[in-house]
């Protein structure tokens, strides 16, 4: 039984191909290791980020590693596919031939076939998770982009945008469902785009409908949003369908007029602030995730006190940030210099998340006392639950820390949805105890 471990770089749509890729060889004929085994392994795959100039590093460093492993006789075949592999698919295989066959990103075919996998259609929907997995998951509805962000390396590494049909995703959350899945976390590259290439018009409002009538899906999760024509019936959906969390991460970037034009993000800072305000009418008690870019062409201190009083104002839930790093063959490489020292990028970088923090505390002391509804992802200790309510996705937010009476076993929670107490609060993390 020849044996097969994927070790998976970058963000959670690249995990979803690898669990689709897993899914559709046949489980008789594979030996599925876990990422971080050790030992031999007959197929060694590495699923790979090119993203931005971290991603691209971490990707080469793997694929050193992995040759080595293939060096010495640990790996019987090194398989390297995903981002990288697509954006430089010309150079990789002369500058590492220890690696057998490389393959892009845009279809998982020729990876499945390379490994005698199936071209069952009934597999397409299919996922392998692995056994301890959490009660939670990622459904990817399209893959690509049609968006022609300055800065954004994806559109030329993914292809155009492609919606995977409301059918294949119903039939996907079903099978999650079976394996005990209790929340979506629905992702793309620009989740507001979907179904405007099958239907003609945008449908995520009609996919979480659709989506939340799977029998166990208790949580759906929006993130990755787009600003511009943001679907009115999406936030109907977040205000009035209680299985829609009143969450939304919602990439913004910047609100100064001058950078938001040189990212192409084909909105200004008025209509920015605007509809912020107007996810805060429409969806009360919504929490709001963005992520900024400091230190962009075009962001002089102006720009950036600018982004801090919106920041200030807007007072975001939740919210991550990146200094500019620019990337080749994208249009903002092509037209506007870097001229920003990595030092003031960093400065800026500093002063932004600690006001973040400030706000994020702010917001976390504001619940200290609140009776929520919150589901169990796993155990820390043997008394400490670690729990998200319907404002915390998993791996990007903070966390609610469950303290268990003496005496409770605290596996039996795993998976499982309870009401707690908040005792604490962190800037990123809370206390809590079970309530009565």
């Amino acid at each position: 039984m020849p044996s097969v471990r994927v070790i998976t770089l970058g963000c959670s749509k690249n995990t979803v191909d690898t669990q689709h890729l897993l899914a559709r060889l046949p489980a008789p004929r594979f030996e599925i290791q876990k990422e971080d085994a050790e030992g031999p392994v007959d197929f060694l795959l590495v699923n790979t980020c090119g993203f931005i100039g971290d991603a691209k590093e971490e990707s080469v460093n793997t694929i050193l590693q992995a040759a080595r492993l293939r060096r010495e006789g640990l790996a019987g075949r090194l398989i390297v596919f995903g981002c990288l592999s697509q954006r430089y698919a010309s150079e990789l295989p002369g500058l590492i031939p220890e690696v057998d066959e490389w393959f892009g990103a845009r279809r998982l075919d020729p990876v499945v076939r390379a490994l005698g996998g199936s071209a069952d259609p009934a597999l397409q929907t299919k996922r392998f998770r692995g056994p301890d997995a959490p009660p939670y998951a990622s459904l990817k509805i399209s893959e690509g982009c049609n968006r022609r962000c300055a800065y954004c390396a994806i559109p030329a590494i993914r292809g155009r945008h492609r919606s995977v049909p409301m059918e294949d995703l119903v039939a996907e959350a079903r099978g999650l469902a079976a394996e005990g899945v209790k929340e979506l976390l629905i992702i793309a590259q620009d989740t507001t785009y979907y179904g405007l290439d099958l239907y003609g018009r945008r449908a995520l409002g009609e996919l979480l409908q659709r989506l939340s009538a799977v029998e166990g899906i208790e949580w759906l999760r929006i993130h990755y949003s787009y600003p511009q024509d943001f679907p009115e019936d999406v936030l109907e959906q977040m205000a009035h369908n209680p299985k829609v969390c009143r969450y939304l991460d919602i990439p913004l970037q910047h609100v100064a007029d001058p950078v938001l034009k040189k990212m192409n993000r084909h909105v200004d800072g008025a209509f920015t602030r605007a509809l912020v305000r107007r996810f805060r009418e429409e969806v009360p008690g919504v929490a709001l995730r963005t992520t900024l870019i400091v230190g962009h062409p075009g962001e002089g201190p102006e720009e950036f006190d600018e982004l801090l009083d919106f920041v200030r104002e807007a007072r975001f839930e939740r919210l991550g940030a990146f200094t500019y790093s620019e990337e080749e063959g994208t249009p903002g490489a092509a037209r506007y210099p870097d001229e920003i020292p990595q030092e003031e990028k960093r400065r800026r970088l500093d002063t932004l998340m600690q006001m973040q923090a400030d706000i994020s505390r702010s917001f976390n002391e504001s619940r200290v006392g609140d009776r929520v509804r919150v589901l169990c992802d796993g155990v820390l200790d043997g008394r400490t639950l670690v729990c998200r309510s319907e404002w915390e996705s998993p791996d990007v937010d903070g966390e609610i820390l469950v303290r268990l009476p003496d005496g409770t076993d605290p596996s039996v929670w795993k998976g499982r949805f309870l009401d707690v107490l908040v005792t604490e609060a962190g800037d990123y993390d809370l206390q809590a105890r079970l309530a009565e």
